[in-house]
């Protein structure tokens, strides 16, 4: 008992310019004396996840204010590549795709190695459909109404794009919502604590309005009640290089990341320092379908999995398949790693009449790769070993071997599954661009129950007013996350996180 309280004297001493004396558990900061405004739910972040629970509370009757740190709403989930799965949706009964909300369930958990929540992931798969629907009837987003995708680890095809191939086409429908709602919205708003009183209960936050990117120092320091509750949605830490090589060294600086420079691990120190229960933190992605030839996501992305790793194959630089195409993001990207660690670089090639596909979900962005100069063609398969150095005699052999697959729906060499779509390919012309591995998500992050409460990592007891969704909580896609279930998994959880705090 001494020590404890020795320690709030010491905390409490320390304390400097019109806060109390009194500490909260752990290392939390203390409890003003005055707060300087006073709201019922604090949400941290304005993406997917955010905007949600910023949806729900308001519709439930709560005052609700969301705080973003950087200058533009949105986070990753406004460059996201806007592929939602979508179990059941029309486009899949469209194309005569089989699927089940089952077979979501066991793909989600043979991709993350059974290290999910089962019921955490059994909640996303009974809500991929209705929360497609949420999207078209609550939020009027638009997808292409005739296109469905298959991203690796997925057995079938199912998930639907929006119409300009971007998340940004879900994030700007979301903040209309909260606009027409009167949810408040506030950027340039950086998060310094989160305040625990001295019973462990959440009692709001210090930020600094008028907070410059990265100067953490910058703005005016404010302190925010939230009276039923804060929630966490602050996503992952994918460009913070010293923080996620802490977790796993290999991702140093030599590798870019798809994530916006924003997604650093602030909120990751924080949530730690006054107890939360963190998970798995050391389980980060990196997207195989990088293009080494543009900074962060860009868009070279796009056909390395939507037209190639769908309708064509990767090869290495000697003209062999080397790994499934669409198996999952870790098993590719690590394929692909080891492929470089023997001098190999890693090509997705597709033909034209395979690209039609891809050509529907993203109108015009071929030219734009071509433009960029991320994507090169040729007229014969020939011509393309020649300009990117492959054997060219190797390349046709893999390819005739590939069309074989094609012809019988069935890869006996990698166990890909072809779609009912494929053509062999034969005619040109021929399109090819390099593929490397960039930091892409963060699947751990803060434990929650079942109604987004975080839990404590002392009592394994929910931490009173405190919540979480999307890439801040973790549990629900244990080793892997499949692509195209990040925007499901937002927006369902973000929605319960929003429904629990105002109910608090």
């Amino acid at each position: 008992m001494s020590t404890q309280i020795s320690r709030r004297h010491l905390l409490g001493s320390a304390l400097a310019g019109g806060a109390a004396v009194v500490a909260s558990p752990l290392m939390a900061a203390p409890v003003p004396q005055k707060w300087d405004e006073t709201v019922d739910v604090l949400i941290i972040g304005s993406g997917f996840a955010g905007l949600a629970a910023a949806i729900e509370a308001k519709k439930a009757g709560a005052d609700v204010l969301v705080v973003e740190k950087m200058a533009a709403f949105g986070g990753n989930s406004i460059i996201n590549g806007g592929i939602l799965t979508a179990t059941g949706c029309p486009q899949q009964k469209m194309h005569k795709i089989e699927d089940s909300v089952d077979l979501l369930e066991k793909d989600i958990l043979v991709a993350g190695l059974y290290m999910n929540d089962p019921k955490k992931v059994r909640v996303l798969a009974e809500h991929a459909l209705s929360n497609y629907e949420w999207t078209v009837k609550e939020l009027g987003v638009e997808y292409l109404p005739d296109a469905i995708g298959q991203e690796g680890g997925h057995s079938v095809p199912r998930y639907v794009t929006t119409k300009n191939g971007s998340g940004s086409a879900i994030v700007t429908k979301e903040l209309d919502k909260c606009k027409e709602l009167g949810v408040k919205l506030r950027n340039r708003c950086y998060v310094e604590h989160i305040i625990r009183d001295e019973k462990g209960v959440v009692q709001g936050l210090q930020v600094r309005e008028g907070y410059r990117f990265p100067k953490k120092d910058s703005g005016k320091t404010k302190f925010i009640k939230a009276t039923k509750g804060v929630i966490l949605c602050y996503g992952g830490f994918a460009a913070d290089v010293k923080f996620r090589m802490y977790q796993d060294p290999k991702l140093n600086e030599t590798l870019d990341t798809t994530n916006q420079p924003g997604a650093t691990s602030e909120m990751w120190r924080e949530t730690a320092a006054i107890g939360c229960l963190q998970v798995q933190a050391d389980w980060i992605q990196c997207g195989p379908w990088g293009n080494p030839k543009e900074k962060g996501m860009g868009i070279g992305w796009q056909f390395n999995q939507t037209a190639a790793a769908e309708y064509g194959i990767w090869v290495n630089s000697e003209g062999n398949r080397f790994v499934n195409e669409l198996a999952n993001r870790k098993v590719r990207a690590d394929a692909i790693m080891v492929e470089q660690a023997g001098g190999k670089k890693c090509y997705a090639i597709c033909n034209e009449p395979n690209c039609t596909p891809f050509k529907k979900q993203r109108p015009g962005f071929q030219d734009r790769m071509l433009e960029m100069k991320i994507l090169d063609k040729y007229d014969t398969l020939e011509a393309l070993a020649k300009g990117s150095g492959i054997p060219y005699e190797n390349l046709k052999k893999t390819v005739d071997a590939f069309n074989e697959a094609v012809k019988s729906k069935n890869d006996p060499q990698l166990g890909r599954y072809i779609n009912n779509d494929q053509v062999p390919m034969v005619e040109g012309p021929w399109y090819i661009a390099e593929c490397q591995p960039k930091v892409h998500h963060c699947m751990g992050g803060v434990m929650t129950d079942m109604e987004c409460r975080v839990i404590d990592v002392q009592t394994d007891e929910p931490i009173p007013h405190l919540y979480a969704a999307g890439e801040a909580a973790g549990g629900v896609h244990g080793a892997v996350r499949l692509g195209s279930v990040a925007i499901l998994d937002c927006l369902v959880f973000g929605r319960i996180a929003g429904q629990t705090a105002a109910k608090a």
